[in-house]
């Protein structure tokens, strides 16, 4: 473990994360730095972009966690990936913001394998929650201890938090990133992917209002 301060600004915490590199990275979206990092006890890869000047409170921020279906394949059985395009866009309209990007957090942290083990089961009928634990997995196994690591060596002292996720505040909180506000990011839903969303919100606690009365009409 160790105490980090740098370019972004002291840090007097203790930090599992060592910060390798950093980057311009010009985008469809806007031009970001890409801090690189090493998560020192899992020994991951990871990375956040960030937009302006973030040091302080009330950074617009989102934690994103890794879908390679919906980020990169443009999946429609998830959200994924129309919430990373979202998160970037209010980003840059906001100014300044960071986005996390949570390598290992594939299918709720089960694994790219399991996860299309669990989509092959959702088609079948169960529902996100029920295909997990027929895999005999953990529902929900992310842990956010490394984003929150990422956001004080950043300098981060509180975030506008981009998410539904009532869960992942919780995590974060525990963590140590004060929370301003819980900013929604709401994505109108597909045919593919109603089901899966008002599982989500009903069996997960996710915030999200547009779905009322959708199931019932579709």
């Amino acid at each position: 473990m160790t105490e980090s301060d740098g370019p972004f600004g002291e840090n007097t915490r203790p930090s599992g994360v060592e910060r390798v590199a950093q980057v311009q990275l010009s985008t469809e979206y806007g031009v970001f730095r890409a801090v690189g990092y090493l998560d020192c006890i899992r020994g991951d890869e990871q990375v956040a972009l960030v937009y302006g000047d973030i040091q302080g409170d009330r950074a617009l921020t989102r934690v994103h966690s890794e879908c390679l279906t919906g980020d990169a394949f443009g999946s429609r059985h998830c959200e994924c990936g129309d919430q990373l395009s979202a998160a970037l866009r209010a980003i840059v309209s906001e100014g300044r913001g960071v986005l996390i990007y949570l390598q290992g957090h594939e299918g709720r942290g089960i694994g790219l394998l399991a996860k299309l083990r669990a989509m092959q089961l959702q088609a079948e009928g169960l529902d996100t929650v029920e295909a997990n634990l027929a895999l005999g997995l953990p529902v929900d196994a992310r842990d956010y201890r490394v984003a929150a690591d990422m956001l004080h060596d950043l300098g981060v002292r509180s975030v506008r938090l981009l998410s539904n996720n009532p869960r992942k505040r919780e995590a974060l909180v525990r963590h140590g990133i004060k929370i301003a506000e819980q900013v929604p990011l709401l994505i109108p839903p597909r045919e593919e992917n109603l089901a899966y969303l008002q599982a989500k919100a009903d069996r997960l606690d996710h915030h999200l209002p547009h779905l009322n009365g959708m199931a019932e009409r579709s």
